[in-house]
């Protein structure tokens, strides 16, 4: 592009780009629509980016002097290089959006009608936020709990092959449905408060997302997953406290099939809010996590999910259940004790955490010898003479003071690292 100067109130005070879609805000100012929406919704703000004032109302006039303008100057200076950017699409209003859930209500229809709505939504956030206003959310959440009544057939429905056939249609159409209408729940973003009303509303939504991660394609199972994580970060805590093992089983089943790296560390993060909640402990280790989770550990180069797996594993392995799966484990003390000092400060704190619950509870005559022999003794050894927290040097010298005398004065224990053996 040739140099050429560009008048400034083209420019949006946010993105100092020429702006695509000028809308006014209550103040007056004018910014570009994908910018000054970032901020208000996205960023959680209510003020006015430029005066700093509170905007009386989040309505986003269109500035269509102002693009016309622009739109005009980019074409007549077409021959620097400067591209002539298309009149966006206005925002849907509320009734029509109204018009397509209407619509949508209707069984042949619905399929269209939520790929209508997807399509509306990826617009802009304008479009979301409409949706949210009309009810869109609860009307998705009934067709995914809707999947359901149509799953089971009755007697009368299984007794003829055309009954069958007829079933096996009517399932796959709601299956399909089911899948649009969480796919776009995810895409929606919901605020935080209608997220959590979506929940309260709808008792019976978690153990729908449980059935889609149950049956559903790779897609749907890792929709189901994102939404229940983002369920987890607003909901009561005590709504967490009555989760079925079933919800365990098939988070941890996501995890050991791998789906995405999105999908996993979604799982592990809501694994992580989830277990500190009532038994969800035990529930957890029950459902299997303690062996895949070691399993992920082995494999794990990345930082944050290394840190997110030991962090789950501390959780589950507060229990009982949970210890004695990762020291059936024949890797489990091994890798656990390998990601010391070789992560990151909250991998370590956690990987250290592990072991002096073992050392507390669980630490039999066997136990003690393989922490020895396999170096997790020299390894807590190593952590007192290293710069790696006061807390973490804290437990690892219980726990060498809770066993000296099995482990102190140990040939297992290299030279070097007896003197850090605390008296």
């Amino acid at each position: 592009m040739d140099a050429i100067e560009v008048p400034p109130f083209f420019l949006c005070p946010i993105s100092l780009q020429i702006m695509k879609d000028p809308v006014t805000v209550s103040t007056g100012i004018t910014y570009d629509r994908e910018s000054i929406e970032k901020w208000l919704i996205s960023g959680k703000n209510t003020t006015c980016p430029v005066t700093k004032q509170v905007l009386t109302d989040s309505e986003l006039t269109p500035n269509i002097t102002l693009r016309r303008v622009i739109q005009s100057w980019c074409t007549v200076n077409a021959s620097h290089g400067i591209e002539r950017f298309p009149t966006p699409k206005a925002p849907i209003s509320k009734a029509q959006l109204v018009k397509i859930l209407n619509e949508a209500q209707s069984p042949q229809l619905q399929i269209k009608c939520l790929r209508r709505l997807r399509s509306i939504a990826s617009h802009n956030e304008t479009n979301k936020r409409c949706m949210e206003t009309v009810g869109a959310a609860d009307f998705l959440a009934s067709i995914i709990n809707n999947i359901e009544e149509v799953s089971i057939p009755t007697l009368a429905s299984s007794a003829t092959d055309d009954h069958h056939g007829i079933f096996e249609h009517n399932t796959l159409e709601s299956t399909k449905a089911s899948d649009e209408a969480l796919s776009l729940l995810c895409h929606l973003q919901l605020s935080e408060d209608r997220l959590k009303t979506l929940f309260q509303r709808n008792a019976k939504l978690i153990d729908s997302l449980v059935r889609v991660m149950q049956r559903g394609n790779y897609e749907s199972r890792a929709y189901a997953v994102l939404l229940l994580k983002s369920m987890s970060e607003v909901v009561d805590p005590m709504q967490l406290t009555s989760l079925k093992t079933e919800f365990f089983v098939e988070l941890i089943q996501i995890l050991h099939d791998q789906i995405s790296r999105k999908a996993s560390k979604a799982t592990l993060k809501l694994l992580i809010n989830v277990c500190p909640e009532g038994r969800n402990r035990i529930k957890a280790a029950e459902a299997g996590a303690v062996p895949v989770l070691i399993d992920l550990l082995l494999d794990s180069t990345e930082k944050r999910a290394t840190e997110m797996i030991l962090i789950v594993l501390e959780q589950v392995c507060q229990c009982a259940e949970g210890r004695a799966e990762l020291l059936k484990h024949g890797a489990g003390l091994a890798i656990i004790s390998k990601k010391i000092l070789r992560v990151s400060q909250v991998a370590s704190d956690r990987a250290v955490k592990i072991l002096h619950s073992i050392s507390r509870f669980s630490a039999t005559t066997s136990v003690l010898q393989e922490m020895l022999s396999l170096g997790v003794v020299s390894k807590l050894c190593l952590v007192l003479q290293v710069d790696c927290g006061s807390k973490t040097k804290e437990r690892a010298r219980e726990i060498l003071k809770l066993h000296a005398r099995t482990w102190n004065n140990s040939p297992c224990i290299p030279t070097s690292l007896r003197p850090s053996y605390p008296c």
